[in-house]
Formats: C-alpha cells, structure tokens, sequence
C-alpha cells in the first residue's frame, strides 16, 4: 500500500504527485528544486547554493517520513549543465557519509522552472 510523505518544510508539489511515497520499507522521494519553501522562490546563488536547498528539501522530507539521509540507496541528480557537475558534487558530498548511495547524475535539456538542478532518491528503512 503506498503511504504518502509531506511536510511542510520542503516545497509542496507543483503537480499531480507526492513529495514522498513510503511502499514498505522504501521511501521514494521525488525530484526536489531548489526552492526555498519558506519564500516560493529559488534559493539564491549559484549550483553549490542551489545543489544545497535541493538537498535541504530531500533532508527534510526523510525526516518527516522517519529517515534520514543515512538510509538513501539511489540518488538521481538532473542537471542543466554537466559542467556544474563538479560544483554540484562538493556540496553532495557534504550530504553523505560512506557507504555513499548508488547514483546517476545526468545532464537534461531544460527543468521545471528553469531550475538547474533537481535530485530525487530512494530510501530504505
């Protein structure tokens, strides 16, 4: 049975989709912005600051669904730019711990919003 995650210390959804759905033991974040959900807005600055607040939104939906980032097992990282890859992956790492989780980052053509960067992951209890 799927069980959906909110809160509201991350961005609501901006369409007809759960920030999380918990299936068993899995939790199953969706793409998150960079949006500031205090404000609507983008959070200001460049990738790493933007790469932060996506990260910020994932943390906090994990904690609302029990978990922390300790328990992610796949992250994907959409970028606009590949050449913010190595910007990107600094603040990244300061997210996680070893063992770090499987992850593929890819390069897209344009994000909702016009956002240059949206991370999603998979959780596990």
């Amino acid at each position: 049975m799927k069980v959906p995650v909110s809160t509201t210390q991350a961005p609501a959804a901006i369409g007809p989709y759960s920030q999380a759905i918990r299936v068993g033991g899995m939790v199953f974040v969706s793409g998150q912005l960079p949006i500031d959900p205090s404000t609507g807005e983008f959070a200001t600055g460049g990738i790493k600051e933007l790469t932060r607040q996506s990260l910020t939104n994932m943390q906090a939906i994990l904690t609302e669904a029990g978990l922390s980032m300790a328990h992610v097992v796949k992250t994907t990282v959409f970028l606009a730019e590949m050449s913010d890859f190595a910007a990107m992956n600094e603040v990244y790492a300061e997210f996680f711990q070893a063992p770090f989780p499987a992850r593929s980052a890819v390069a897209v053509k344009t994000l909702p919003k016009g956002a240059l960067v949206e991370i999603e992951c998979i959780a596990a209890e």
